[in-house]
């Protein structure tokens, strides 16, 4: 199935920003220009999105943009943290607006340990850069979106992937992971085998709802539930609360005549956002917008007033960690 971002539709549901004082880092967006897959996402775009919520940072991730298009095969994707370290340059020049504060790119960490070069161009290419993403999101199903490059859900099981994640972490940098519900325990598995690593998962490891997870919600969140706990007693993870909007994860408002209000996404959601802070503490969260891929189904507003409203109830402290602190201080940002 084909996805849009159709702003028409979106903007069927206006609400106003609650809280509109309260700062916030956007730990997880993206851009896109080339990419067939979607429709042009830029600086302009990003921030007009931001509205009406203080958004004061963001941090870029990975999304196969801006590759080199000649040199080694390997330092390809070099190039797209030097695209993005130029856009981050042309948003100082409105130091009012977001800015970007880090970039996660990419590395092919199966390459054992000559990634360290690659990893070393990246820090070269932009001060800003903080560690990479690669994606090991995989299902048996031809109905699920499989990452390019594999062949089951083990890839952090592979040895020479682990001779590589062993360079990224004795280079002090991050990593992103981001895979399906049921490929959690690979990475718990990852992260109790690295206890100096620095992991956050991505998108609460997108518990699937479509192809032959549909329509089993209840099933899926009990499994997911149970292995997220686990994952967190790793003290070395933490934990993005979003991402839950893309249409895979099958709730399907981007079928709707009408998107979702902030009321609705938090009668959705709220269940996964509940089970995600209390088991890894607000410390070790945070909020995060997966723009724009989340914009299929959500608008950036009513997604924020969402945030806003499934933490309504926690401490001034608390909420400045899953807006602004915990992000902040996993990317460390300036």
């Amino acid at each position: 199935m084909e996805y849009a971002i159709r702003e028409d539709w979106l903007a069927q549901v206006e609400e106003p920003v609650l809280d509109p004082e309260r700062i916030i880092v956007d730990p997880h967006h993206h851009f896109f220009a080339i990419r067939e897959s979607f429709q042009k996402y830029d600086l302009a775009k990003l921030r007009a999105d931001c509205g009406g919520h203080r958004v004061q940072q963001t941090v870029y991730l990975q999304c196969s943009e801006g590759y080199r298009e000649t040199g080694p095969e390997a330092l390809m994707p070099v190039g797209e943290t030097e695209w993005v370290d130029a856009i981050a340059e042309r948003a100082r020049q409105d130091p009012d607006a977001p800015q970007i504060g880090a970039i996660v790119g990419f590395a092919e960490l199966r390459l054992g340990a000559a990634v360290r070069e690659v990893l070393e161009a990246h820090q070269a290419a932009s001060p800003l850069f903080r560690g990479i993403r690669q994606a090991a999101a995989w299902d048996a199903s031809d109905l699920v979106i499989r990452r390019p490059g594999l062949t089951d859900g083990a890839l952090y099981r592979d040895p020479d992937f682990r001779a590589g994640f062993a360079v990224l972490v004795d280079m002090g940098l991050t990593f992103d992971a981001w895979h399906y519900h049921h490929q959690i325990p690979y990475l718990t598995e990852l992260a109790r085998a690295f206890p100096r690593a620095t992991i956050v998962l991505d998108h609460f490891g997108t518990p699937i709802g479509v192809g032959p997870y549909a329509g089993r919600h209840d099933e899926i969140f009990a499994s997911w539930a149970d292995d997220l706990s686990e994952l967190a007693r790793c003290p070395n993870v933490s934990l993005k609360l979003g991402g839950l909007a893309m249409p895979w994860n099958g709730f399907g408002f981007e079928a709707r005549a009408l998107p979702p209000t902030s009321d609705e996404i938090v009668a959705a959601h709220q269940p996964y956002y509940a089970h995600g802070i209390e088991q890894f503490g607000p410390e070790r969260c945070m909020f995060e917008s997966n723009f724009p891929v989340d914009k299929f189904s959500v608008s950036y507003t009513v997604l924020w007033n969402a945030f806003k409203k499934m933490s309504v109830d926690l401490s001034e402290g608390d909420k400045d960690r899953l807006f602004r602190g915990t992000a902040s201080e996993f990317y460390r940002l300036q």
